[in-house]
C-alpha cells in the first residue's frame, strides 16, 4: 500500500519532523491537533471555539486525502478540564452527530500552551457506508 504524508502548515510539523495526516491505502489518520494557526497563534478563546477550528481543519485535510466527514470512524479528544467536555462535544456534534463515529474524550493535565484547551485526533476509512 502507498503511504502519503500531509502537512497542515503548523510550524512545529517541520521543526519536529512529523505529519499532520497520513493516508495508507483507504485509511486516513490525523494526529493530535490543537487550534494552532499557521502563524503560530492559537485560534479561539474557548474550548468550543478551538474544537470547531480543529474540526474545520480536519474536514479540509480529509478532502485533500479524498475523504469526507462521512468516512470518519473514530475521534479522540483530550481536554485540560472535563468541565470543558460539553463545549467540545457541541463542536463535535455539529460535524459528526449523524455520522456517529466512535468518540472518546479524556482529561489531560495540560497541553503545549496554557491557552490551549483541547487536542483532537481522528481516523477515517474512505468509502465507509452507514448501515
Amino acid at each position: 500500500m502507498q503511504r502519503i504524508n500531509y502537512s497542515s502548515g503548523a510550524p512545529l510539523e517541520d521543526i519536529a519532523g512529523y505529519s499532520r495526516m497520513v493516508k495508507v491505502g483507504d485509511h486516513v489518520y490525523i494526529g493530535g491537533t490543537t487550534a494552532v494557526m499557521p502563524d503560530g497563534t492559537v485560534a479561539g478563546e474557548s474550548a468550543g471555539e478551538q474544537a470547531a477550528y480543529i474540526f474545520t481543519k480536519f474536514i479540509d485535510l480529509l478532502q485533500q486525502a479524498g475523504a469526507s466527514a462521512s468516512d470518519v470512524i473514530k475521534v479522540k479528544a483530550y481536554v485540560t478540564d472535563m468541565a470543558l467536555a460539553k463545549e467540545v462535544a457541541g463542536a463535535y456534534s455539529e460535524r459528526f452527530k449523524d455520522i456517529r463515529p466512535l468518540f472518546t474524550m479524556v482529561e489531560t493535565p495540560k497541553l503545549n500552551r496554557p491557552t490551549q484547551f483541547v487536542e483532537i485526533e481522528l481516523e477515517a476509512h474512505i468509502g465507509c457506508e452507514l448501515g
